[in-house]
């Protein structure tokens, strides 16, 4: 008798890192659900992903409205994996010119979206035996550049989200990764924190041969998840091979 495949939830998988990884995950026998607020985007993945032979089901969703992740929460039968990987920048402003609106916009996707779908998916994560948290940071959790202020305080807040679930939840058969990508070229994330001026979005990635794929990032994902149950992978960074830090990246001229 074969068992029942394990589920993984996937937020922000309309594209980008959330829709690799549940590609990834999808491929590696996971039932996938992947949510994200774009339900035309989303169900036409879970569509591409059940022609191909895979469980996936798909389930609109904005993180930041607890109700509507509560309710979602409700419909899951079980749950063995959460990537929280919904999140994002705007602007690029310096501290002293930066829109608190953005700031605040940044931190309620950001921190407190992960907050209210790992809140409403933990009991069911616990209640698997084998559960998986997964957080989708950033080096920017890891350190500062200059015009980045918003979004790195946000990632530095999910980082410290990640980091103290996993102590507070240690005995419980639950563990809590964080995956921190460096620069990582999709087709939104740069053209979004630049409100769609697709010259500045450019420039982020001039003169790199080989930022990240969204695919080099599911590709971690998928590893650390299916690691034997006892081992955690507390903290990945990974990085394209041109990128020593935040500040220090190799450009070709």
């Amino acid at each position: 008798m074969t068992a029942a495949p394990r589920t993984a939830v996937v937020t922000g998988a309309s594209g980008g890192i959330g829709a690799a990884s549940a590609e990834r995950l999808a491929e590696a026998g996971f039932r996938v659900v992947l949510t994200a607020r774009r339900a035309d985007r989303i169900e036409a993945l879970a569509a591409k992903l059940r022609a191909a032979g895979h469980r996936a089901e798909a389930y609109a969703l904005d993180v930041t409205d607890r109700a509507a992740v509560d309710a979602f929460a409700r419909t899951l039968d079980e749950a063995h994996v959460l990537v929280n990987n919904a999140g994002g920048a705007l602007g690029a402003d310096p501290v002293a010119s930066g829109d608190p609106d953005e700031w605040r916009r940044m931190y309620e996707v950001n921190v407190l979206g992960t907050l209210h779908v790992t809140q409403a998916l933990l009991p069911a994560l616990t209640a698997s035996g084998d559960g998986t948290v997964v957080v989708l940071t950033s080096t920017a959790g890891h350190g500062t550049y200059e015009g980045g202020a918003g979004y790195v305080a946000a990632k530095h807040a999910e980082h410290v989200l990640a980091e103290t679930l996993r102590l507070e939840i240690v005995g419980t058969p639950v563990r809590v990764i964080e995956i921190a990508p460096g620069m990582v070229r999709t087709e939104g994330f740069a053209l979004t924190r630049f409100h769609g001026d697709e010259e500045k979005a450019a420039n982020v990635y001039k003169g790199v041969a080989e930022p990240l794929t969204a695919e080099d990032v599911a590709d971690t994902v998928a590893f650390a998840v299916t690691r034997p149950a006892h081992v955690n992978i507390d903290l990945l960074v990974v990085r394209p091979r041109a990128q020593a830090s935040n500040t220090k990246v190799h450009r070709e001229s």
